[in-house]
């Protein structure tokens, strides 16, 4: 994977010329309902300050996940501590998709957490109380994100506006969780 440029398979740009002419979808209350229209298309643009990659990939297409970007997204993601993937959960995907959308930037997102191995979250636990013993980074459910541009006030409110996972805001560390479990909000 380039460290800089989009990631395209041959299927995946094969669907997008078969896509045609497609008109990016007007900007609804609930983002999440924005990203489940017919015909649409999904990105995700992030950096990683550990590693030095970034992705910005099309990972959805006409109502289908492009399993082969899927999964290059999810080794982006992956725990750089101890160099391991998982399949991440691509409602997460979507998640960050839309706020990313909802916050009208091309910057993209700084991604400091993503998947955790077991391990990884147990040292993260020991170090910090805002780390949850059964967080959804170990089920590839999660992201940490933040971004120069937008305060966390913003990314917090976008995230919310999804109203399709958790949002949790740290504002002394920088930084908005977001996840595709339950419908909740806290202040870490």
């Amino acid at each position: 994977m380039s460290s800089d440029k989009s990631v395209f398979s041959r299927r995946s740009l094969l669907r997008v010329f078969a896509a045609g002419a497609i008109v990016a979808a007007p900007t609804y209350s609930n983002a999440f309902s924005l990203l489940r229209g017919a015909g649409d298309i999904r990105r995700v643009n992030m950096v990683s300050g550990r590693s030095g990659e970034s992705i910005n990939a099309i990972y959805w297409v006409d109502g289908q996940y492009i399993p082969e970007v899927c999964a290059e997204i999810s080794h982006f993601m992956r725990d750089l501590r101890a160099d391991q993937a998982i399949q991440m959960n691509p409602h997460n995907f979507d998640i960050i998709a839309a706020t990313h959308h909802l916050l009208d930037t091309t910057e993209p997102y700084n991604l400091l957490s993503g998947y955790r191995t077991p391990q990884t979250n147990a040292m993260l636990r020991s170090e910090s109380r805002g780390v949850a013993k059964n967080s959804l980074h170990i089920k590839g459910m999660a992201a940490d994100m933040r971004l120069k541009s937008r305060s966390v006030p913003q990314i917090q409110r976008a995230a919310e506006a999804c109203a399709a996972g958790g949002v949790g805001h740290y504002m002394r560390s920088n930084f908005v969780h977001m996840d595709c479990g339950p419908v909740r909000t806290w202040a870490g």
